[in-house]
């Protein structure tokens, strides 16, 4: 089979990995309107990056070349194995990560790989596989079945790459075309197995939060569903620590604690973050990229436990509309002034409620450089 593989990313650098002689084309290639490159092609594998509407990818659908995501042939490569899907608008990786840890703890032969940065076509063999899966790979899904599915969450986002918050909700639920098991959020009408916040667990989880107590809910019900034991859950839930730039403490200077919440890219995750530390004074930064969000909630959200809010990125002036804060324009900046208002027990919280493009290639080089700055 003659594939062409676009997008030379972690996941299309891994695809091509597993396909015999594919055509190559990226952005850094300088071939991505070569039309000519689909001529003999059978397949394209499009990375989640590469937007439907490339003109490379509009001409293999009026080719009927079909198009698949990354996840689609790691799927087709492991006919054996069974899936767990998670997906969401927020929460993702922590759930993805804490079900491999449940796994884990009960023994199974699991791989941990899909959105949360390890490539499904990477993996080689696993009984079970429990894959992490966004809006943008689950557009180009075909036969993708998971053996449990579950939707965390669905709130607006990504609405500058799918256009609408209607289209975005419609690849989050392709999760369930050929599911087994649904696991759905209480009270969005969703036919499957309900989970909540107010679940009880058999364990309390170790991560903090409210929100991250509704992960462990889904997680708690997903694991259930494939016939995971309560002993074992509870075991994971006890000793999970979460996952690194998800309200991450990475440091403590002079009684004042640093919180790393990079992976917070959208207002839903921003608004989590404050939650979990509504009982303390908080210095909150906040900016980056635009995804067309709307920050009128977090405005209404800031409370005052929140001593002083500096503003970093292309989302900067935008936010100063509504919410009132130092425009201190990047991350070091920030940390820096931050720092200077802020007295023992306080908490310096990146949470940036923004895309991180502007300034960083991804969410975590953004992390990291928190983190260089909080320790240096």
């Amino acid at each position: 089979m003659k594939a062409l593989v676009y997008g030379l990313a972690r996941s299309g650098r891994s695809a091509a990995e597993r396909l015999d002689d594919p055509v190559l084309v990226d952005r850094s290639l300088g071939n991505e309107g070569d039309l000519s490159l689909l001529d003999g092609v059978e397949v394209l594998v499009k990375s989640p990056g590469v937007p439907g509407e490339a003109p490379l990818v509009t001409a293999a659908h009026e080719r009927g070349i079909p198009v698949w995501s990354e996840i689609e042939l790691g799927y087709r490569l492991l006919p054996e194995a069974k899936f767990v899907g998670v997906t969401g608008t927020n929460g993702k990786t922590t759930t993805t990560e804490l079900l491999g840890a449940i796994f884990r703890a009960a023994g199974r032969d699991v791989a941990v790989a899909g959105n949360v940065g390890t490539p499904l076509t990477s993996v080689r063999s696993a009984d079970w596989v429990v894959c992490e899966l966004s809006s943008f790979q689950l557009e180009d899904v075909h036969e993708l079945a998971c053996d449990v599915a579950a939707l965390l969450n669905l709130e607006p986002d990504h609405v500058d790459r799918h256009g609408s918050f209607e289209a975005y909700r419609d690849a989050k639920l392709r999760i369930f075309e050929r599911s087994r098991v649904q696991i759905v959020p209480r009270g969005l009408g969703l036919p499957g197995i309900e989970f909540s916040a107010e679940d009880e667990l058999p364990a309390e989880p170790l991560i903090r939060g409210a929100h991250n107590r509704e992960n462990a809910a889904a997680a708690t019900a997903a694991a259930r569903a494939a016939g995971i034991s309560d002993e074992h859950i509870a075991a994971a839930l006890l000793s999970f620590p979460g996952v690194p730039h998800r309200l991450e403490l990475v440091g403590e200077r002079d009684g004042v604690r640093y919180v790393n919440d990079s992976k917070a890219t959208n207002v839903p995750a921003a608004l989590r973050a404050l939650a979990a530390y509504a009982d303390e004074p908080v210095h909150l930064i906040l900016g980056g990229s635009p995804k067309g969000e709307d920050f009128a909630p977090l405005a209404a959200a800031i409370g005052p436990n929140v001593k002083s809010v500096h503003l970093i990125g292309e989302e900067a002036a935008r936010i100063g509309q509504l919410i009132d804060g130092y425009r201190d324009g990047d991350l070091e900046t920030a940390v820096a002034h931050a720092s200077r208002l802020a007295r023992p027990g306080d908490v310096v919280l990146l949470s940036p409620a923004c895309a991180s493009y502007d300034q960083f290639e991804n969410f975590e080089q953004r992390g990291e450089a928190f983190r260089a700055f909080v320790t240096s």
